[in-house]
Parts: structure tokens; sequence; C-alpha cells
């Protein structure tokens, strides 16, 4: 098994692994906790309009993707806040738009976009060092914005009009944690891909909520999850030649469903 680490790709794609369940387990503790999973969904597919601009510049992708997807997470964060229209109706509208954006610019973009497929669905395996270096940037960025607001994120996600009349800019954090989101889908795109980002997101998170209540070893055992099944989700795509995004969601999917179906027959076996 070892014996693939011989090949430069494979080793950046355990790396990028590594460094995408950081952020996946620290951001996606506060989408569980805070249940924006929709809004989350929407950032991630209204950022397509920023890999579309990638193109249409003639520049790396995710170059184009960073600022696209900060700024959907802007818009989201103060229509969601201030607008007299529903917050799921406003998300998908901002979703749609999005995607609607990446689709024109790609179409006016001369050649073809030989690598679309793999910021839709994932392509771990195809991680250049380049890309580490973007990806270890904004975990550190990340890490350092938690670390500074540790304790008003933990105020908003669990009690937020308590977090109003304490004196806390609820609506300023808010957006400042949905731009955490937004540079979390940038680090997962070529995990996973838009279509499946949610799914690395929540389900670390969400497993990691059933073992404490406490929001940092949430997140310490969230990273553990993403990190144990991205790399497990690696080596199998790579042993039978299959996508390696959705091998790795199938993994995290599967060990889930078998966790919670357990969960749930542990009272009868105790009977």
């Amino acid at each position: 098994m070892l014996e693939i680490l011989q090949y430069d790709f494979m080793r950046n794609a355990l790396i990028a692994a590594l460094l995408a369940s950081v952020a996946c387990g620290i951001i996606g503790v506060y989408v569980v906790v805070k249940r924006i999973v929709f809004i989350s969904g929407g950032i991630s597919h209204a950022s397509f309009g920023g890999i579309g601009l990638g193109y249409y510049l003639g520049t790396n992708p995710l170059y184009g993707l960073i600022p696209f997807s900060l700024l959907s997470a802007i818009v989201m964060g103060v229509v969601s806040k201030r607008s007299k229209v529903a917050e799921d109706t406003a998300i998908g509208i901002l979703w749609s738009l999005g995607m609607a954006i990446g689709i024109i610019l790609i179409n006016k973009t001369p050649g073809y976009a030989p690598d679309l497929m793999t910021y839709l669905f994932g392509n771990i395996l195809t991680v250049p060092i380049s890309d580490i270096y973007l990806m270890l940037g904004l975990d550190i960025v990340i890490i350092l914005v938690v670390y500074a607001f540790y304790e008003e994120f933990m105020a908003l996600c669990f009690d937020e009009e308590f977090s109003e009349v304490a004196g806390l800019s609820v609506e300023k954090l808010y957006i400042l944690l949905l731009c955490l989101i937004a540079l979390t889908i940038v680090l997962l795109i070529k995990v996973v891909g838009i279509i499946l980002i949610i799914a690395l997101l929540t389900m670390p998170a969400s497993l990691s909520r059933h073992y404490t209540s406490d929001l940092q070893k949430m997140m310490y055992l969230a990273i553990f999850f993403g990190a144990f099944f991205s790399i497990m989700g690696l080596f199998l795509s790579y042993m039978f030649d299959i996508p390696s995004g959705a091998t790795i969601i199938l993994v995290m999917s599967s060990v889930y469903m078998l966790h919670f179906f357990y969960d749930g027959l542990k009272p009868k076996l105790a009977r």
C-alpha cells in the first residue's frame, strides 16, 4: 500500500487531504451547530461563477474563486439578515445566479475548459504543489481568525439573541463566519468538487457532535474523521481506479450510516 507514496501526485493528494480536513473540521462544526448547511451549499454553488471568471481571465480558476466566493458569502449574509424575502428563497436565487454567471463566462472563453469536471466533482490526484501552498495559506487564515473570535463565534452559534443583547455585532460576526465557510469551500473544491462539498463539510462535524458537546473537542474529532475518511477514500480510489472525490464521500457516507444504524440498534441489543 505504501509503495504508492513514491508518486508525487499521491503525496500531494495526501497533503491536500490533510489540509482540507483541518478547514472542514473547524468550520464544519460551526456549520452543523449553527444549522447553516443550506446557506453553505448556496455559497459553494454560487462560487462556480468565480471558476468561470478565472477561465475567462485566463488565470488559475482558484484565483477567481476566492474573491467570488467571498463576495457570494457577504451578499448571502446581508440578504439573509436584511432582506424581506424568505432566506431560503434568496439563497436559492443567488445560488442559481452564481452558477449561471459561471456557465456564461466559460461559454464565452475561447477554447475548451479541460479541468472543468475537476471543479464540479473533484479530483484530488491532480492537485499541484502551487495549490497546496494556497491551501496551507488559507488554513492558516482560518485558524487565526477562529482563534481570535472563538468566544464570539461560540456565542453566535449557541445563542444569537443573547449575543446581540450582550453587545456583539451579530451581523458582522455572521458574515465573517460565512466568509470562513467560503474559504473552506475553496480548500475543498479540488478534493471533492462543488457538487459534493456539503458532505465533507457536514458529516465529520455531525459525527463528532455525537461524541462530545464541547466545541473545541468537536473540532479536533471532526478534523480526525475528515482526514481518516479522505485518506481511506484516496487509497480506495487509487486501488480500484474510480473517481477520488466520489470515493471519499462514499466511504464517509457508509461509515456515517453504519454508525447511526448501530447506534439505533444498541438499545434493542441491550434489552
